[in-house]
């Protein structure tokens, strides 16, 4: 991270919790919901299969950056389907970029090849091993390891969504994250329940032995993008939901937080690592504030 980035971060930290201000600091543009998968965990993919137009997306960056967002994610549906007026998702993060975002990430399911330099970070997919992850996202866990070890740039973050399927392969997970050179870190989430995927949620004590697992991980070494002093916070659900600091813009509409703000019930069973982690952060947690330094610092 740039210092005159790391600078702009804490002084937006110290107002936020100083004068208790709710101006988001992240943003996310859906470029699309259409997605070449169909995942046993995703309640959001071809809804609709619209790729939205290159202006609409382009007037939704000037929108967020105006708001105050500094930190930008494109997210799908599969980003890398994205195409529009000659336009690809690297011109977008390029853009980004040039309009003054400080950092810029996307998240795919890395099907497609990974030749993003630009993006500070790619969050990347990976549900498991083989055969977990298989069961989850199709027979897609060679091609995905194939495009990786052919990304050009070591700025992949594995993303994994832990859940009833996949809960046991965390170890795993982490290795493979230490092991490949492409691959910066891993950042877990816990299975958020939309009414049609509730079966896979974790429960507390389940969310407490799969911290515990990556706890040891981080010991032992494992390049783990989140923060261990908000674990407790997670496994109980906590922490104060929605995050005034996240916002979603989909097709024109901003949401507070997430897409899934609108579900009944849905926020106090949030699974979403980073909001614990940013909700935290923003009310002041000491430690939670230190590891975020440290791990942003590190990692990004």
């Amino acid at each position: 991270m740039k210092l005159s980035s790391f600078f702009y971060f804490a002084a937006f930290g110290a107002k936020t919790i100083l004068f208790q201000k709710k101006m988001p600091i992240l943003g996310t543009i859906i470029l699309t919901d259409k997605c070449n998968l169909s995942c046993k965990h995703c309640s959001v993919n071809n809804i609709t299969a619209v790729i939205h137009p290159y202006p609409q997306i382009q007037s939704e960056m000037k929108t967020l950056y105006e708001m105050g967002v500094r930190i930008l994610f494109f997210c799908g549906g599969e980003t890398f389907l994205w195409e529009d007026q000659g336009k690809t998702l690297r011109d977008l993060v390029i853009e980004a970029k040039r309009m003054g975002f400080l950092i810029v990430n996307t998240v795919t399911n890395g099907t497609f090849g990974l030749n993003l330099p630009e993006a500070d970070l790619i969050l990347l997919s990976l549900d498991g091993d083989r055969e977990k992850h298989n069961e989850i996202r199709g027979n897609t866990y060679d091609t995905i390891m194939e495009n990786i070890r052919r990304a050009p740039t070591d700025n992949i973050c594995f993303y994994m969504a832990v859940n009833q399927i996949n809960k046991d392969t965390i170890r795993h997970v982490c290795m493979t994250a230490k092991e490949m050179k492409q691959v910066r870190a891993v950042s877990f989430n816990f299975h958020t329940p939309y009414p049609d995927t509730a079966e896979l949620a974790l429960s507390r004590e389940e969310k407490r032995a799969c911290c515990e697992e990556i706890v040891r991980m981080m010991k032992a070494g494992a390049p783990v993008f989140n923060v261990k002093s908000a674990f407790p916070y997670i496994i109980d659900n906590r922490f104060p939901t929605p995050c005034s600091q996240c916002v979603v813009m989909e097709n024109g509409t901003i949401s507070i937080c997430g897409r899934c703000i609108d579900v009944p019930g849905l926020c106090e069973q949030c699974g979403y690592f980073f909001v614990a982690e940013y909700t935290l952060l923003f009310q002041g947690n000491v430690k939670v504030i230190w590891e975020v330094l440290r791990t942003y610092l590190k990692y990004i």
